[in-house]
């Protein structure tokens, strides 16, 4: 190509972020250097400053720059009840809903034998220690539902099995304002084997 060794190399670079293939990559490569050179500072500076600066937090294992994070750390937050998840953009989905007061244990993954992810290496030993330590009531298991996040999820539960507390699985199932003809079987599958009574008081 006629283009320099700096840019393609900007190019490539780009290309390590998920979703973001060759034409994208190009296109934020080049409207940084044209249109926007001071954004493509600031977001060089702040990019190495996180990397560098970003870590596990020691309790429940999130992103963050701190020993122990904002929500660990907060005394408003519930830690009688601890919300299992496989990522940190879990943390942040189920933080945006305004819903849940209580804690996280996030796992970094899922089990996945192939890839030699174990409970090891999410950190399992390190959860139940937790659920003594703060004596929890309540166990909200919300791993994905995928074949992967159901095998944890399961694996998770099982090793609660014994101790007096209540496990739950989050439900899975047909959206608000999703119309049946439009949802997946396995979706249905899930809203179905997850179907709640009604309360008719």
């Amino acid at each position: 190509m006629y283009s320099s060794p700096l840019i393609e190399k900007l190019v490539d670079a780009f290309r390590c972020l998920p979703g973001v293939g060759p034409k994208s990559a190009q296109r934020m490569a080049l409207y940084l250097l044209e249109r926007n050179t001071e954004g493509g500072k600031k977001l060089s500076a702040a990019l190495e400053e996180a990397i560098e600066k970003v870590g596990k937090c020691n309790s429940c294992h999130t992103l963050t720059e701190f020993e122990i994070c904002n929500i660990c750390s907060s005394p408003s937050r519930n830690k009688r009840i601890c919300c299992v998840v496989e990522s940190p953009a879990d943390v942040y989905a189920l933080e945006q809903t305004g819903t849940y007061r209580g804690v996280y244990f996030v796992l970094m993954g899922h089990l996945s034998p192939i890839d030699g992810v174990g409970p090891e290496q999410l950190g399992i030993d390190r959860f139940l220690q937790l659920v003594d330590e703060y004596g929890t009531e309540e166990i909200i298991i919300a791993c994905n539902p995928t074949v992967e996040g159901e095998a944890t999820a399961y694996f998770i539960a099982e090793q609660l099995r014994g101790r007096e507390l209540l496990v739950s699985r989050i439900a899975h199932g047909v959206p608000v304002g999703g119309e049946l003809e439009y949802i997946d079987g396995g979706t249905l599958s899930h809203a179905m084997s997850g179907r709640k009574p009604m309360n008719l008081d």
